[in-house]
C-alpha cells in the first residue's frame, strides 16, 4: 500500500474553478465513503479549504489510483473531469508526506506561514476518523504533519512571514493604513459564526472597531459568538446577533462587512450591496473569505464600496516577500519527511518480527512439552530451569537479527528485508497478516476521538 494525494489549490487552478469545486461538509463526508468504496484505495481523507481541495488515499495501484481519486473529486465537486483535470496535481508515496508537511507548516499557504491551516487539518483528521476512513497509515500521517506544523511555528519565525487570511484581508483593505487605526470607531458586520468568522470577529475587535454584529443562518451560533467577544474575558467590544434575514438592514449602518460561511449562492447580491450604499456619505469595505464566494464580485465596481475576495488575496499574496525563516522550515520539512518514511519503513517490517518470535516462542514450548514427555520425573524448579535457559538461548540468537533487520528496514529501499526474513524463517504468511490486522485494530481503537 501506498499514499497518494490527488487535489487543486490556488497554486494549480483560477479562483473560478475553486469555487466551482468546493465541497461543502455532507459531500466531503460522501466523497470518503466512496473513495473506501472504490478498489484501488484502502484508506481515505479529504483536506478541504477555502483555496484547496484535496484527497489522501492509501492505494495499492499508483495509476488505478489516480484514476480513480480524480473521477471522485469531479464527481464530487460538480466540474467535469476533462475541465478539472489540467488543474490537478499528484504527489506519491514521500512527495505526498513532503506535501502534507509543507501544508501543515504554512509553506503552500495562499499566506505564507499562516497557522488556520493547522486547524482545517485537524478537522479533516476528525472526519476521517469520525467516519472510519482514516486507517493507520493516514492516522499517523495527519498526526505527524500536526506535530510537524507546531515544530514549524515553534521554532521559527514563520509567523513573520505571514499572517492569517482574514489579517491579510483587512491590511488589503486598509489599503496602506495601519489596521488599528482603519479600523478605529468603524461598526463591523460578520456574515457566518465559524472558525474563520469567529476569528475575523476577534481581529476586529482587537483592531478596535467599536460594534461588531454577527449574522448566521443558526441565531444561536451567532449569540454565543456575540456573547464571547462583549463578556469580560473577551474583547470586550459591543457586539450582538442578528439572523440572517436582517443583513440588509444591517449592511446600510455598518462600515466593514466581513463574509465567511458555506452558503452554495450569494448571500450579499450586487443590487443588494448598491441599494445599502445609496445615500451613505461613508466608504464600504467588503471583505468575502468564503469559497464559493458570497459577496458578488460585481460589488467591486460600485461607487463607495472596495470589494476584497479570494481573488484579489490571491494576487496581492504573490507579491509578498518571503522571510528567510521559509528556509529554516523548509530543512525542518525535510528532516521530518525523512524520519516519518523510516518510523513507516520500520513499521511495515514489525509483524514480520513478531511473527517470527512467535514461532520461535511455538519451537520452546513444543520442545519443552517433548521434553517432559521423555523426562516425566523432573521436577518443577528443574523444569522452570530448563525452560528458561531455552528461552534465553532463542532470545539471545534471534535479538541481533531482529534488531539489525528494523535498522536496514527503516532505510531507503528497506522494504525487502521482510520478504526475505519470512522467506530464510518459512514464516507463514497469514500469521504475518493476521499480526498486521491486530496492529490496525489496535490503532484504530486508540485513534478513534483523537486528533
Amino acid at each position: 500500500m501506498s499514499l497518494l494525494v490527488v487535489g487543486l489549490s490556488h497554486r494549480s487552478a483560477p479562483v473560478s474553478i475553486l469555487e466551482r469545486a468546493a465541497l461543502s461538509a455532507d459531500t466531503q463526508a460522501k466523497l470518503l465513503q466512496d473513495t473506501l468504496a472504490a478498489e484501488p484505495a484502502a484508506e481515505g481523507a479529504v483536506l478541504a479549504t477555502c483555496n484547496r481541495i484535496e484527497l489522501y488515499a492509501d492505494v495499492d495501484k499508483f495509476h488505478a489510483g489516480v484514476a480513480e481519486l480524480s473521477t471522485l473529486l469531479a464527481q464530487h465537486s460538480g466540474v467535469g473531469l476533462d475541465e478539472l483535470t489540467p488543474y490537478l496535481y499528484v504527489h506519491y508515496e514521500d512527495r505526498a508526506v513532503h506535501h502534507l508537511f509543507s501544508v501543515a507548516c504554512g509553506l503552500d499557504s495562499m499566506v505564507v506561514g499562516e497557522g488556520q491551516i493547522l486547524g482545517q487539518i485537524k478537522d479533516a483528521l476528525a472526519l476521517g476518523q469520525e467516519l472510519h476512513t482514516a486507517g493507520r497509515l493516514l492516522n499517523d500521517l495527519f498526526q505527524q504533519a500536526l506535530r510537524v506544523g507546531k515544530r514549524a511555528h515553534s521554532e521559527t519565525g514563520i509567523d513573520r512571514a505571514g499572517q492569517s487570511l482574514v489579517t491579510f484581508g483587512l491590511e488589503q483593505l486598509a489599503d496602506g493604513t495601519d489596521v488599528d487605526t482603519w479600523a478605529k470607531g468603524k461598526r463591523a458586520l460578520v456574515i457566518g459564526a465559524g472558525s474563520m468568522s469567529s476569528l475575523a470577529a476577534a481581529t476586529l475587535a482587537r483592531a478596535g472597531v467599536s460594534e461588531i454584529v454577527i449574522a448566521n443562518r443558526t441565531l444561536a451560533r451567532a449569540e454565543r459568538l456575540a456573547q464571547i467577544l462583549s463578556e469580560p474575558g473577551g474583547t470586550g467590544v459591543t457586539a450582538h446577533a442578528a439572523e440572517m434575514v436582517a443583513v440588509g438592514d444591517e449592511l446600510t449602518r455598518a462600515d466593514v462587512v466581513v463574509s465567511c460561511t458555506g452558503a452554495t449562492g450569494l448571500v450579499l447580491t450586487g443590487d443588494g450591496v448598491e441599494a445599502a450604499v445609496q445615500g451613505r456619505r461613508t466608504p464600504l469595505a467588503l471583505l468575502d473569505l468564503a469559497m464559493p464566494r458570497d459577496i458578488d464580485a460585481a460589488a467591486h465596481r460600485i461607487p463607495g464600496v472596495r470589494l476584497v475576495d479570494i481573488e484579489s488575496l490571491a494576487e496581492a499574496s504573490a507579491d509578498a516577500p518571503m522571510a528567510a525563516d521559509v528556509d529554516l522550515v523548509r530543512g525542518i520539512v525535510s528532516d521530518e519527511v525523512a524520519a516519518f518514511g523510516a518510523a513507516q519503513r520500520a513499521a511495515h517490517i514489525t509483524p514480520t518480527v513478531v511473527a517470527l518470535r512467535t514461532m520461535a516462542a511455538d519451537v520452546v514450548a513444543n520442545e519443552v512439552a517433548r521434553l517432559e514427555g521423555r523426562l516425566p520425573d523432573l521436577d518443577d524448579k528443574q523444569r522452570a530451569e530448563i525452560t528458561q535457559t531455552v528461552r534465553r538461548v532463542v532470545d539471545k540468537l534471534l535479538h541481533a537479527p531482529t534488531v539489525r533487520v528494523k535498522q536496514l528496514a527503516s532505510e531507503p529501499g528497506g522494504a525487502g528485508y521482510a520478504d526475505a526474513l519470512r522467506t530464510l524463517f518459512d514464516l507463514d504468511p497469514e500469521t504475518v497478516a493476521a499480526v498486521s490486522r491486530a496492529d490496525l485494530n489496535d490503532a484504530d481503537v486508540k485513534n478513534r476521538g483523537r486528533v
